[in-house]
């Protein structure tokens, strides 16, 4: 098993076969995996020659297809819903496409890197009123090339013109939402609600989802936290903290404003700053999209590819998008992209929103924007939360123009940053916390380096290349197994399912002491070593 394939091949001249795959929220892996077997067994088709289980992005991390998959023994394989719904497919549904944007999701899966349909759309037992609540499925044919292998990169399908593989970013075809504002995640595809977090809490494992860095706060930053406690009965005053923070990146206090998180601020750009076309540049942290869609934002996204290592191409991203978001260096793929080349993004009538809350982990913060005043539109976000431990006090900040930063301030609430917030501030922007933040981004880049070369022992997986953050985003077959079976030997890794632009073959890692790393290196190979060989492979 490798990393970068779908596992061993067929024979060649074999013919192998590709479920497709529709499905409604909560329908049980049961009922999926029934309804699999009883159209392949209808065709008289052998369950061992089915290579993957296909689907649209936004059921990806479906339960029921997720388990139908793994009694198969075979992957989840997902397709953006702008992608499948350029597949011609035989049965089309018109409530289906509006409902998922495509017209079939089965057909379309199953097709999208195929060359024939074998079994069309079927429906679960029982009536359309049954399948409403159940799924669908389809089957189709890949042929092998004359050397036996594969391609699984976007190969041509015979129904469809277009391929996956020739759509290397996908722009606001994403079933953009068209409800009043609310909170309606699921319309967007992956959980963009989903974080880190929630594959920790409540359990005793080495946590390897969250960012944080270890052993935080450091105990001078608690004592000046417990001391802000005294001043609690008057209202904060954040002058100092604002002052603070201006003078660490040599800026005017006019260009920056205090949030409670970085999270507070996206939700203030996607409330207070006009936006028509906003776009966000994925796979990255789900909440700057997330903030848009509650707002009622129809959100555009650019998909970065992993074929080209996640780098960003400026000209991927259309021209009349007046709002653009992207990370730097970008959570979950650690790729640190040159400031050379996120200055081309800004341009007169657009805000160009770079997420920096991590760019303190990047030693001498080289491609960072946060002191840049000539660039047009240009907003930086920065937090405490990663590197000073502090993600419960929460608190961050933008770095804007002045009128920028006056319009996001008049739809904070009053008083936003607690007084232990504004307390925690003012100390990390003093000249010995710069030096001890120096000297933990060397010591992260000692650590993932022994991360990187501990992963490259194993040939089933394959990491994101030029990591730069305090992660590492790797991609391995049956990665929701091995995620599974790492918690039952202690350890915690966040799912990549839940990013626009990733799957369920992927997995992020954060960077820890070398202690750590080798212990959890040691559990990753009992977890793939033991993972059930697939039958008739």
């Amino acid at each position: 098993m490798t990393g970068a394939s779908l596992g061993p091949g067929p024979e060649s001249g074999a013919r192998s076969l590709v479920v497709g795959v529709g499905a409604r929220r909560g329908v049980p892996g049961d009922a999926v995996f029934a309804l699999i077997e009883a159209v392949l067994s209808g065709a008289g088709l052998d369950p061992a020659d089915v290579v993957e289980v296909a689907t649209v992005d936004a059921k990806g991390d479906e339960p029921g297809i997720v388990g139908a998959a793994a009694r198969l023994g075979v992957p989840v394989r997902t397709h953006p819903a702008g992608a499948l719904a350029a597949v011609r497919v035989p049965h089309p549904s018109a409530g289906v496409g509006a409902a998922a944007g495509t017209p079939s999701v089965a057909e379309a899966a199953a097709l999208i890197e195929a060359d024939e349909l074998v079994v069309p759309k079927t429906r679960s037992p029982g009536g359309k009123a049954a399948a409403k609540g159940v799924a669908t499925c389809a089957v189709a044919r890949r042929f092998p090339a004359a050397d036996g292998t594969f391609d699984v990169s976007g190969g041509k399908t015979s129904t469809s013109p277009v391929t996956a593989g020739s759509r290397p970013f996908t722009m606001a075809a994403m079933n953009p939402p068209t409800h009043p504002p609310t909170r309606d995640l699921e319309s967007a595809g992956p959980d963009l609600g989903h974080h880190g977090d929630a594959e920790v809490r409540g359990e005793n494992l080495t946590d390897l989802a969250v960012n944080v860095r270890t052993h935080t706060p450091p105990p001078w930053l608690r004592e000046r936290i417990a001391a802000s406690l005294t001043s609690l009965a008057a209202y904060p005053d954040g002058s100092s903290a604002r002052a603070a923070v201006a003078g660490r990146h040599g800026l005017p206090v006019e260009r920056v404003l205090l949030t409670a998180g970085a999270a507070e601020a996206f939700v203030l750009i996607a409330r207070a700053l006009p936006a028509r076309r906003p776009v966000v540049v994925h796979p990255q942290f789900t909440e700057p999209e997330a903030a848009l869609r509650a707002a009622g934002h129809e959100v555009g996204r650019v998909l970065l590819r992993a074929e080209d290592g996640f780098r960003l191409d400026p000209a991927a991203v259309p021209e009349e998008a007046d709002l653009v978001m992207v990370g730097n260096p970008t959570n979950p793929t650690s790729v640190l992209h040159p400031a050379a080349l996120l200055e081309k993004l800004a341009r007169p009538g657009r805000t160009l929103v770079v997420d920096e809350a991590f760019m303190d982990v990047v030693p001498g913060e080289r491609e960072a924007l946060c002191d840049r005043t000539d660039i047009p539109g240009l907003v930086v976000l920065r937090s405490l939360t990663k590197t000073w431990g502090l993600a419960g006090l929460r608190i961050g900040y933008v770095l804007a123009e002045p009128e920028t930063v006056a319009r996001l301030a008049d739809a904070q609430p009053l008083w936003p940053v607690s007084t232990p917030a504004l307390a925690a501030a003012e100390a990390c922007m003093e000249p010995r916390a710069l030096v001890e933040a120096a000297q933990a981004a060397d010591r992260i880049t000692v650590d993932r380096a022994h991360l990187l070369a501990g992963l490259a022992e194993f040939s089933e997986v394959e990491v994101v290349e030029a990591a730069r953050g305090p992660f590492v985003l790797v991609r391995l077959e049956r990665a929701a197994e091995v995620r599974e079976r790492l918690r039952l030997l202690g350890f915690a890794a966040r799912r990549g399912d839940t990013f626009p632009g990733l799957g369920p073959r992927w997995l992020r890692l954060a960077v820890r002491d070398r202690a750590t790393t080798n212990r959890f290196l040691q559990a990753l190979d009992q977890a793939v070593q033991a993972l059930p060989a697939r039958s008739g492979r």
